[in-house]
């Protein structure tokens, strides 16, 4: 019994809202977050209703009168996304209840053009050609955001491209870089996931015709029994792609599932490519390591209980993307085996998992161009730091430069001891090396400094990053 005290437990249950992003804020207030949200899945999928009716315009089987009234009539403002959304449920997809929605948006305006609404379709049809319309929305704004981070790290590595730092490997000091050389490299692999998705962009979001199970059969009856289902391939195929400004399949994919395999691939690799400044940038700006620091924006990076912080929010919000979206893009790759001509539950996995490909990554490329505009870089530090093993960042070197006087071996062996002893008693390498009889014979001390000067062993990393500079892309 319910007392004064209590609600009805109906009462009680929350309101559902649409996702804010309260979980996810790298994306949160980003582009690509309206691009790829309900209302611009809903309104892609309309945009396909209408596309395929002006197709079908173009190829004399619809009325042209009817095309422009379906297409006026798909506006998603003029449906109520969350009652699709709930209806649904009922058949498994949203294009069911959409195109009845539709419909009646059209009756209300133009009751002529109503038959003509879903024309012969299906509804995977739409809603993966909906699917192909919202990724190349998506890509166009995160290859922007991709050109212009690239754009920036190229004056970055051009100006630190002889910035000496410590170079590290399994997390320790191993030998001297520049600064210029990992910022080149951030910014090929950024480049090379621009690569990646202006190919996916440009040959690999296909519309979807296919009909009930692939063989155009539907289009081709409600054509005209004087069409035969071949000539649809010459004719309405290229027209809906034009219309859409989508590729042109090979075959129906319903269930040939690459196009969305290969999109998920390429947005892992992108977000991978962003995670990999960011986990650099987590690891340079550690108290003890100092040396960038992301922008300072008052209130950013506050802590709940330490006031004297000022967290990586940037690094960390690019860096949680990279380590979700492979995870979601297995989940494509995993309804790459669809059963027979259209797959029970395989096809509709893949629906949040790519929306969350695409906004995950979209807000991890938009925050990465932040991220490299503010970096703040200080070689101060990385001078500063190329001391802390006192010369052994270079006992590489001291090990090549003995061997030819005691052999590979025996040179490697000195130098490790040496290390070891440097270590032991907390006193440079170079005046361990210099009481050492061996050292002593082969080199003068001032020889001997010249070999132990991080600078002067930082290979081709300046050539290095002028060839990556010249790279045209």
């Amino acid at each position: 019994m319910t007392t004064t005290h209590e609600q009805p437990l109906r009462e009680r249950e929350p309101t559902a809202h649409p996702d804010a992003g309260l979980l996810s804020p790298v994306r949160a207030g980003t582009p690509v977050e309206a691009a790829v949200g309900d209302a611009a899945w809903l309104q892609a999928m309309l945009d396909a209703e209408a596309a395929l009716a002006r197709a079908q315009a173009r190829c004399g089987t619809v009325p042209a009168s009817a095309a422009a009234a379906i297409t006026a009539a798909a506006r998603a403002e003029r449906l109520d996304v969350r009652q699709v959304a709930l209806a649904a449920r009922e058949t498994a997809n949203p294009v069911v209840p959409l195109i009845a929605a539709l419909t009646a948006a059209v009756a209300r305006d133009a009751p002529h053009a109503v038959e003509y609404v879903h024309w012969g379709s299906t509804s995977q049809d739409i809603f993966d050609t909906g699917a192909m319309l919202v990724a190349a929305r998506a890509l166009r704004l995160i290859t922007a955001d991709l050109r212009t981070v690239a754009g920036t790290l190229a004056p970055l590595a051009a100006e630190h491209r002889d910035t000496v730092m410590a170079g590290r490997t399994l997390a320790l000091h191993a030998v001297p870089t520049t600064f210029g050389l990992k910022a080149a490299g951030w910014r090929q692999l950024v480049l090379d996931a621009v690569e990646r998705l202006e190919r996916v962009l440009g040959e690999g979001l296909p519309v979807s015709l296919g009909g009930a199970a692939g063989t155009l059969a539907g289009y081709a009856q409600y054509t005209g029994a004087d069409t035969a289902p071949a000539g649809l391939l010459d004719t309405l195929l290229p027209a809906f792609a034009a219309e859409t400004q989508l590729a042109v399949p090979a075959l129906p994919w319903h269930a040939l599932r690459t196009p969305v395999a290969d999109l998920g691939a390429a947005l892992a690799c992108t977000t991978g490519a962003l995670g990999k400044i960011a986990a650099d940038v987590l690891v340079l700006a550690r108290t003890e390591i100092g040396e960038v620091a992301e922008p300072a924006v008052e209130g950013r990076g506050v802590s709940s209980a330490m006031p004297h912080k000022r967290n990586p929010v940037l690094a960390t919000l690019i860096r949680s993307a990279a380590l979700q979206v492979p995870a979601l893009a297995t989940v494509l790759a995993q309804c790459l085996p669809a059963e027979d001509e259209r797959s029970a539950g395989g096809w509709h996995a893949e629906w949040q998992p790519l929306r969350e490909c695409l906004r995950l990554t979209g807000g991890a490329a938009h925050t990465a161009v932040e991220l490299v505009r503010g970096l703040t870089v200080r070689p101060q530090r990385m001078r500063a730091n190329l001391a802390a093993t006192g010369g052994q960042l270079v006992s590489e070197r001291l090990a090549a430069a003995l061997a030819p006087h005691l052999g590979r071996v025996a040179a490697r062996q000195l130098l490790a001891a040496a290390s070891l002893r440097a270590a032991e008693m907390s006193r440079p390498l170079a005046e361990i090396l210099a009481e050492h009889p061996d050292v002593q014979r082969h080199f003068t001390p001032r020889a001997l400094a010249r070999l132990l000067d991080p600078a002067d062993y930082t290979g081709a990393a300046a050539a290095l990053v002028d060839r990556a500079l010249r790279t045209p892309k």
